[in-house]
């Protein structure tokens, strides 16, 4: 059977009673904590069982399986609809898991964690995110279709997927999902399904209160093929009709899919249901009790599971393995067929870069004077000849943050007008859409086989903060290219001069902050990323300049994070002048002044604090000796970073206000950003350290 063929549905007793175990497993999971969310766990159980037990391609015993389609629960506060499924299905939950529900160290926390608990595809709890993951997703599973077979006629690619996605009204408040949706949309991919569970409840109650929108007419303007069912007579979900609207939204290979479905909250639950107290409260054992008598369970019992029910819903491993063995055929077949791509599939499933990659990356005439920007975008282009698996763009600032990977190839649907469209294209066009950009980015990342980037300002970071702290809880390897990175940008003005940002991206735990001295440090820093990929996978935001600044000969332990660019004439320096970015060439400025004064000065590169403080304290403190008191950091931007590393008697250079608007020379000259400003802190610094 083609997967997007509809087939016959079966419902059977064995099937109503394996969703009613999941609901009633739901609420006594809730109870047994203490705190969590019932309510849309009941309600969506036939939703999330028929997905997972009779239209979705996975196999429970390997949930990494390249094959598999994606699924994504966006609330993720509903957690246990998605626990309860793996669960029943086989993957490696059982029921002393859902019974740990919350509790620490357990397999079943709050919300769902990727890389935590087996068939999670990604992190969800704030809202709206998953929605622009599964978009990322599917975009992603076009580009690797276009990698390897994208020859193959519609449906017949063993890289065809669907990715499926379970989205609430909260999703579809926040303005992320507008912004990804709308993506999707532009982009018509097929091959992907939400299925909006329209509970009408939110915590402040009815919907009403905030939300009357025509959901589906809003997603028919974005160019969304839209499907509603109607609940069945009781009120339940109809499985019937949600079955058939499933697979007629896989059919549609040519528009994403959304399909509205009715609910009640904590059906079929006697008080409880259609209420906003059932939505993240307990039940409460007396509720819970009437709530089985009405699903025929006993009210005496908690965590009921008949073992007929367990061994009807774990046939989900049979069908699996069938899959996966037709699968791995099919595989086999392309393999044949298509001996260099596979190849290429090997290699990148495996993580590695080709044989001598390196040799493309650029190296920059010393004494020149290059933004940091343009030679990212240099070096983009020049890894992009040899990895087909790096792909990536910008949120409609492409040549400013010199994005573009490939000029003649963008990522857009067959249908656009314009002359560089390929479905299968190199650079992406996110749109205005920063913070569905960074989210994107991840749900293309937790997809897998491509390495992406995506630039901006950094100043429009803040759009993008909630993304890029989960693509940190992630470990994700994904790429921000957040150019025009501080006052150094000039006219723009305060609104586009960042000045708090460095300090408050380096405060987010696992994301590593990478701003570069000049043209070819941020060779080495690209460089150094890609190796990171696979060995030590982490978000990393690459801050660089729009002006142009001096060129060194290139020095690979700048891959160590901080390194000595400039030693001091004595054997021991006097002070350490320690700066990042385009504020290293004051420094060494700096030290030449410094020395003629009889100072002996050391001037030390430091792109990456996060990979500094990686290295052992042995080179550590070769780059920075501890018995040097008097230091001096230098950084356009807040001095909250530096005080660890200047000490006591440390002074640091600044900025600890706003900018303004005018030219970048003037604007470093008035906030003192000069090396006679450096000189004069580190003399400052002498003296205190003489006491």
């Amino acid at each position: 059977m083609n997967a997007h063929t509809p087939d016959s549905f079966e419902w059977t007793d064995l099937d109503r009673r394996a969703v009613d175990t999941a609901r009633v497993l739901a609420a006594d999971a809730v109870q047994k904590v203490g705190n969590g969310h019932p309510g849309t766990a009941m309600a969506l159980a036939p939703a999330a069982y028929t997905i997972f037990q009779k239209v979705m391609r996975h196999d429970p015993a390997d949930p990494e399986w390249t094959g598999r389609d994606r699924f994504v629960l966006s609330p993720g506060h509903t957690s246990l609809t998605l626990y309860t499924q793996l669960y029943l299905a086989g993957y490696e939950l059982e029921l002393d898991d859902l019974k740990a529900f919350r509790t620490h160290g357990s397999k079943t926390p709050g919300h769902p964690e990727y890389g935590h608990t087996a068939g999670v595809e990604t992190t969800t709890g704030p809202l709206g995110q998953g929605v622009a993951n599964a978009v990322g997703m599917a975009m992603a599973a076009r580009y690797e279709r276009g990698l390897f077979d994208p020859e193959a006629p519609e449906g017949e690619s063993p890289f065809d997927h669907t990715v499926w996605a379970i989205v609430s009204d909260g999703d579809l408040e926040e303005g992320i999902s507008a912004e990804a949706s709308s993506l999707a949309g532009h982009q018509k991919l097929g091959n992907l399904v939400f299925v909006y569970d329209d509970n009408h409840i939110s915590i402040e109650g009815d919907t009403a209160t905030a939300f009357s929108e025509d959901v589906l007419k809003r997603y028919e303007a974005y160019g969304w093929h839209t499907q509603r069912i109607e609940p069945a007579a009781d009120g339940d979900i109809d499985t019937s009709a949600l079955y058939t609207a499933l697979r007629t939204a896989q059919a549609e290979t040519e528009r994403p899919s959304i399909i509205a479905m009715r609910t009640i909250i904590a059906w079929p639950a006697p008080n409880a249901q259609n209420t906003e107290a059932a939505h993240g409260s307990a039940l409460g054992a007396d509720e819970i009790a009437a709530t089985k008598r009405v699903l025929g369970f006993d009210p005496e019992k908690s965590f009921e599971v008949a073992d007929e029910v367990i061994a009807h819903s774990r046939q989900a491993l049979d069908r699996g393995a069938e899959a996966h063995s037709a699968w791995d055929k099919q595989l086999d077949k392309w393999r044949g067929a298509q001996p260099e791509r596979a190849k290429l599939f090997d290699r990148i499933v495996a993580g590695q870069l080709p044989e001598g990659w390196e040799q493309s990356l650029p190296v920059f005439e010393a004494g020149s004077s290059v933004a940091t920007r343009a030679a990212s975008g240099k070096t983009l282009q020049a890894l992009g000849a040899v990895l087909p698996e790096l792909w990536g763009g910008s949120a409609d600032l492409a040549g400013s943050n010199n994005t573009t990977i490939d000029k003649t190839s963008s990522f857009l649907p067959t249908g656009n007008p314009l002359p560089e469209a390929d479905p299968y294209g190199r650079t992406i066009h996110f749109g205005i859409r920063e913070h569905s950009m960074a989210a994107e980015m991840n749900g293309i990342a937790l997809h897998g086989n491509t390495r992406v980037y995506g630039g901006t300002f950094l100043v429009f970071s803040d759009y993008m903060r909630n993304a890029v702290r989960l693509s940190a809880l992630m470990q994700l390897p994904v790429t921000y290219v957040w150019t025009h990175d501080s006052i150094g940008l000039g006219e723009d003005g305060p609104t586009h001069q960042p000045v708090e940002h460095l300090a408050s991206l380096r405060a987010i735990p696992g994301l590593n902050i990478v701003r570069p001295a000049d043209a070819n440090e941020t060779a080495i820093a690209w460089a150094e990323i890609l190796k990171r990929h696979a060995t030590k996978p982490a978000p990393h935001g690459l801050a660089l300049t729009r002006q142009g600044v001096p060129t060194y000969e290139p020095n690979p332990d700048a891959a160590r994070g901080g390194y000595v660019l400039k030693d001091s004439s004595t054997e021991t320096p006097d002070v350490v002048l320690i700066a990042t970015g385009s504020e290293v060439h004051l420094a060494v400025e700096a030290r030449e002044q410094l020395e003629a004064e009889g100072v002996g000065t050391r001037v030390v590169s430091m792109p990456s604090v996060e990979w500094f403080e990686e290295q052992s304290r042995e080179y550590r403190d070769s780059v920075l000796p501890p018995s040097v008191k008097a230091r001096v950091a230098v950084e356009a931007g807040i001095g909250l970073t530096w005080y660890r590393f200047v000490g006591d008697a440390g002074r640091i250079v600044s900025l600890e206000h706003f900018g303004a608007s005018a030219d970048a020379k003037t604007l470093f000259a008035e906030f003192g950003f000069t090396a006679g400003n450096v000189a004069a802190a580190a003399q400052e610094s002498l003296a205190a350290a003489r006491g």
